[in-house]
């Protein structure tokens, strides 16, 4: 199972130089993929949780590519209805052929209202212009003269079952984000429900999951998958191996944009799950 990390490009404490090292911690400690987030307008609703400055993901992946040589590199997740599809297929594409095929389009269809006005795109038909721009992505990439991009997977967001419809449909994984481990177990039983429903296969299970580590257990039936002690981390990423995830995306940002001024406290704990992954392999 691969291992991702969630790279906050956002917030009081992020530039340029802090998302570098960023990057050559995540490629330096081992792990196989670098994900950021997506925000285009940074209106009251998105600057509450991930304030200014905001820098946009194809960007700042297309910079990371030439900083790094062997991570991954990802969207978790590009809100899809924001752009037209040929901008994101054409980016993708590029972004991918550049990086030398490093590329995971992690996508969503959104949930911030003003943000959406501001762009001009009506949030009530944000599910079907997910669906109809992915449709319009994945024709525009068998255009090889055009695009060529070569095999580049979707992940699709969204806890709902309407996500999980959209991940059967038209993902290569389902990505569902920060749930516990008991929500994500009878969640897998209910994508297959729905892919059996559709008469399709059963995507990948990708589900990005906290990291927080704490001194002493979390307890209680709302733990988040990934918070607690270092062994308790370790033994949710076992269990997600066992439900049949192939990669889990960790995020050490919590909440408070304040974190990003701190970049140091999410390494250490980057650096303690590397160490403790490396005494697990053979």
């Amino acid at each position: 199972m691969q291992i991702g990390i969630n790279v906050p490009n956002f917030g009081p404490g992020t530039d340029p130089a802090t998302l570098r090292q960023w990057a050559q911690t995540v490629e330096g400690l081992g792990f196989d993929l670098l994900m950021v987030s997506d925000h285009v307008a940074i209106t009251p609703d998105v600057a509450e949780q991930y304030p200014a400055p905001f820098y946009e993901p194809f960007t700042t992946l297309a910079w990371l590519a030439g900083i790094t040589s062997t991570v991954r590199l990802g969207t978790t997740v590009l809100i899809v209805p924001y752009r037209h599809p040929l901008l994101i297929a054409r980016m993708a594409a590029n972004l991918h052929q550049l990086s030398g095929g490093r590329l995971v389009l992690g996508v969503a269809s959104g949930w911030a209202r003003q943000e959406f006005e501001a762009l001009g795109v009506p949030f009530e038909r944000r599910g079907p212009l997910t669906d109809e721009h992915l449709r319009a992505v994945r024709e525009a990439w068998k255009n090889e003269g055009d695009y060529g991009p070569g095999p580049i997977p979707i992940w699709v967001g969204g806890n709902s079952d309407a996500g999980m419809r959209r991940a059967v449909r038209l993902g290569e994984a389902w990505h569902p984000l920060r749930r516990t481990i008991p929500w994500l177990r009878d969640a897998v039983d209910r994508l297959k429900a729905i892919a059996d429903a559709e008469g399709r296969a059963v995507p990948a299970l990708a589900p990005r999951i906290m990291l927080r580590i704490t001194g002493t257990p979390v307890t209680g039936a709302e733990r988040r998958a990934g918070e607690g002690t270092i062994e308790q981390i370790m033994d949710d990423l076992d269990r997600l191996r066992a439900m049949g995830a192939d990669t889990v995306v960790l995020d050490p940002f919590d909440s408070d944009p304040e974190e990003t001024r701190h970049p140091e406290t999410a390494w250490h704990a980057l650096a303690a799950v590397a160490a403790h992954r490396e005494r697990k392999l053979p």
